[in-house]
C-alpha cells in the first residue's frame, strides 16, 4: 500500500467551496482501480491549508491508473481553481521495521 499525502494551499476566503468541490471530486478517484481510502484535513494553524491523504495499491494505480486517465482532467477543473499555489504531493511506503517483542 502507498500514501499519497498532498498539500493544497488554498484562495483564503475558498475554503467551504474547495471543500464542496473535493466533496465531489472523490468520486473519481473512487473510480480508479487501486484506490483504496481519501482522508481530508484542514490546517488548524493555517486553516487555508489542506492535507489530502490517498491510500493506494500502488504509485503506478495514482500515476498511471488515475493521473492519466480521462477523469483526472475533471478533478483539477473541479478543485484547482480554489489553489493559492500548486500542490505539493508526495508518495510514502511502510518503512521494513521489526519489531520482536524481546527485552
Amino acid at each position: 500500500m502507498i500514501l499519497e499525502h498532498a498539500v493544497f494551499a488554498i484562495t483564503p476566503g475558498s475554503e467551504g467551496k474547495f471543500e464542496a468541490a473535493i466533496d465531489e471530486a472523490k468520486q473519481l478517484l473512487a473510480a480508479t482501480e487501486g484506490f483504496r481510502s481519501l482522508t481530508l484535513r484542514r490546517g488548524i494553524e493555517q486553516p487555508s491549508t489542506y492535507l489530502l491523504l490517498i491510500e493506494w495499491d500502488s504509485v503506478e494505480a495514482h500515476m498511471v491508473g488515475f493521473r492519466e486517465s480521462d477523469r483526472f482532467p475533471r478533478w483539477r477543473e473541479l478543485i484547482g481553481s480554489y489553489f493559492a499555489a500548486p500542490p505539493v504531493v508526495e508518495h510514502f511506503e511502510a518503512p521494513a521495521v521489526t519489531e520482536d517483542g524481546g527485552a
